[in-house]
C-alpha cells in the first residue's frame, strides 16, 4: 500500500510539472509535426501505397519525438539537486523507475494521439483504429521502460542530449522493428498470421525489458 502511495505521489507530481511548463509535450508535438510535414513533401506519394511507406514514417515520427520528452525526465532533477534529495528519502527505488516510466508513457502517448490523426490527414491515409492503436501502445510501453532507465543513466553525463540517442538506439533495433511490422499489418489489412510473430516479439521484449529496467533502476541512480 505505502508502495502504490509513493508511486502515485511522484506520478503527480511529474503531471503537475509538466502541466505547468509543457515543456515537452510542446518539444514532442511540434517535432511530431515537423517530421510529417518534411515527409509529406519530402516523397511524391502519389501512386505509392501509403500503407507500405506509413508505418516507418508513423514509427520515426514518435521515436524521434518521443525522445526529446525522455530527455526531459530526469533533466530537471539533476540540474537542481533534487533528486539527491529524492534518493534520500525513505522511497522505494521502483516506485520511482515505475512513476517516471509511467508518466513518459502518458506523454509520449499524448503526442502519438496528436500525431496520429494528422497522419491520416496529411496522407490520406485509410486507417482501421483497431487494432492499430493497441499495436502503438504495444511499442510505447518498452520505449517508455528503456528509455527512463537510459535517460537516468544520460542525465549524469555531460553530454546527455547526445548519449540518451547513442544509448537507446541499438537496445531499440527489435521494438521498433516488430512495432513497424504490425503496424504495417493493421493499416494493410493483413490476416493475423502474417505478423503475430512480430506481435511476439513486441510483447516479449515489452515484459523482459520492463522487468529488466525495474530491477536495474536502483543500481544505475545510486552509480
Amino acid at each position: 500500500m505505502i508502495f502504490f502511495r509513493q508511486l502515485y505521489a511522484i506520478l503527480a507530481k511529474e503531471i503537475a510539472v509538466e502541466w505547468r511548463t509543457r515543456e515537452a509535450l510542446s518539444a514532442m508535438l511540434v517535432f511530431s509535426l515537423l517530421v510529417l510535414v518534411i515527409f509529406n513533401f519530402a516523397f511524391d506519394l502519389q501512386g505509392v501505397d501509403i500503407r507500405v511507406l506509413g508505418p516507418g514514417i508513423l514509427w520515426v515520427a514518435f521515436c524521434f519525438s518521443g525522445i526529446l520528452g525522455l530527455g526531459r525526465s530526469f533533466a530537471r532533477e539533476r540540474d537542481k539537486g533534487s533528486i539527491e534529495g529524492m534518493l534520500l528519502a525513505p522511497v522505494d527505488r521502483g516506485a520511482i523507475f515505475l512513476s517516471k516510466a509511467i508518466a513518459n508513457l502518458l506523454f509520449i502517448v499524448v503526442m502519438e494521439a496528436v500525431t496520429l490523426p494528422l497522419f491520416i490527414v496529411l496522407f490520406n491515409a485509410p486507417v482501421d483504429w483497431f487494432p492499430l492503436v493497441g499495436y502503438v501502445v504495444l511499442g510505447t510501453i518498452g520505449f517508455s521502460a528503456v528509455g527512463t532507465l537510459l535517460s537516468a543513466i544520460a542525465a549524469s553525463t555531460r553530454m546527455r542530449e547526445v548519449m540518451l540517442p547513442v544509448l537507446l538506439f541499438p537496445i531499440l533495433v527489435p521494438l521498433l522493428v516488430a512495432s513497424v511490422k504490425v503496424t504495417q499489418g493493421a493499416m494493410q489489412g493483413a490476416a493475423f498470421s502474417d505478423y503475430q510473430g512480430w506481435l511476439n516479439l513486441l510483447v516479449a521484449y515489452d515484459v523482459i525489458f520492463l522487468t529488466v529496467a525495474y530491477l536495474t533502476f536502483e543500481y544505475v541512480v545510486e552509480e
